[in-house]
């Protein structure tokens, strides 16, 4: 009895154990976690599962989600035979508290990126017959086999976009058809469709397929070009959503920079250019403030620390190379050199250096935002299809 009446008088004593509404535990902490997280917030309890795994939950935590830089790393020459080698594909985040370039996956050595949208990626792989393709999300490690364009075709893929009016996930590319009158030019092609790619014409674009677009305004940005009876150069332009072509201006240059060391990417939602003078020693870096009037403004203008990296490297030349990226709004530079890469900010000061033995690592100009949304072109294990070997290790 007296141990009743304790119990009792304990359990007065003890303030009732208070929860945050399940609202606010979905909708503003596990939204907002790193994907592989969230994924293991899913054990915790039948509701938890239920309610992350609804389309707009899903939708609400990609959109919340970094874009990050994607580096690739690969085997140096010493390395490259080895059985138990493997390419990797990193993302370089500058806040995190450790290691500032994550690996996101291992891959096939024989796998390389091509072109990424909305955490969603599209690898090449070289083999004895050819150049194949398959689209992957390196989250989730769902993967599936790009067949049809080629089954119909010789093609180039130009970029991957969402065509919103759709709702679906398209490729466009540059090539022919396979037939007498088979056109050469640009097609775009519905992920998971099994009918041949449409052509649509537009300018010849097979110059831009050495360059990686950018996506600003619904609209694929590639690298500056000169237009037949243009005295600036332009840049190519293809809008998403009526899938057309057109061009626009790019900034002026000065009369020392190389047009052949340029290019273009996406900053906090706006088109930013950027170019090196001829010695690869001097950065300078436009940002198309009034999209629709084309006017370019010159944001900054970066002196890299060159002594600074000859001094870990031994040299400075022509293999050193930049890539200019946005995270959050910020401008970063990865300049990459002899198998190493160097975060530079925008006043020209070099934050840190990356080295990763026996692996050489390269600025891929693609990025990466984690999504974990479902999409019907991945195919189930019931697939017959489904056979194709994984191109994650």
């Amino acid at each position: 009895m007296e141990s009743g009446t304790a119990a009792m008088a304990m359990a007065e004593a003890t303030p009732p154990r208070r929860c945050l509404p399940e609202e606010i535990v979905v909708w503003e902490i596990l939204v907002r976690l790193p994907a592989k997280s969230r994924l293991r917030c899913r054990a915790v309890c039948c509701a938890w599962r239920r309610a992350t795994s609804t389309r707009d939950f899903l939708l609400s935590h990609h959109g919340r989600q970094p874009t990050l830089p994607i580096v690739w790393g690969e085997p140096d020459s010493g390395f490259k035979y080895d059985d138990a080698c493997y390419n990797e594909l990193l993302a370089f985040d500058r806040r995190a508290a450790d290691a500032k370039l994550q690996t996101v996956a291992r891959v096939d050595q024989s796998y390389y990126p091509k072109a990424s949208c909305d955490g969603l990626l599209i690898l090449s792989k070289r083999g004895m017959t050819g150049t194949s393709y398959c689209v992957c999300n390196p989250v989730t490690r769902e993967h599936a086999p790009l067949r049809a364009p080629w089954d119909f075709g010789i093609f180039t893929i130009l970029g991957i976009y969402l065509h919103r009016p759709t709702d679906k996930y398209r490729l466009l590319l540059h090539g022919s058809i396979h037939t007498p009158k088979g056109t050469t030019g640009c097609y775009v092609f519905a992920l998971g469709s099994d009918h041949p790619p449409r052509y649509i014409g537009g300018p010849d674009a097979a110059a831009a397929s050495w360059y990686k677009p950018a996506l600003v305004c619904h609209s694929l940005h590639w690298y500056p070009k000169k237009h037949q009876g243009e005295s600036r150069l332009v840049i190519l332009v293809f809008d998403t959503m009526t899938e057309s072509f057109r061009h626009m201006h790019a900034p002026a240059r000065p009369t020392n920079s190389s047009i052949f060391e340029s290019s273009i990417f996406e900053i906090d939602g706006k088109l930013g250019f950027y170019g090196y003078n001829d010695a690869m020693e001097v950065l300078d870096i436009w940002v198309l403030r009034n999209y629709e009037d084309e006017v370019w403004v010159r944001e900054y203008n970066v002196k890299l620390p060159v002594e600074e990296i000859r001094g870990q490297v031994g040299c400075w030349d022509d293999d050193s190379y930049g890539s200019v990226v946005s995270v959050g709004g910020d401008v970063l530079l990865l300049v990459i050199h002899d198998g190493w890469m160097f975060y530079v900010n925008t006043d020209g000061e070099l934050v840190d250096s990356f080295h990763r033995y026996g692996q050489e690592i390269y600025a891929s100009d693609l990025r990466l935002k984690q999504t974990l949304v479902p999409h019907n072109f991945f195919m189930t294990p019931e697939d017959p299809h489904a056979v194709n070997a994984s191109p994650f290790l």
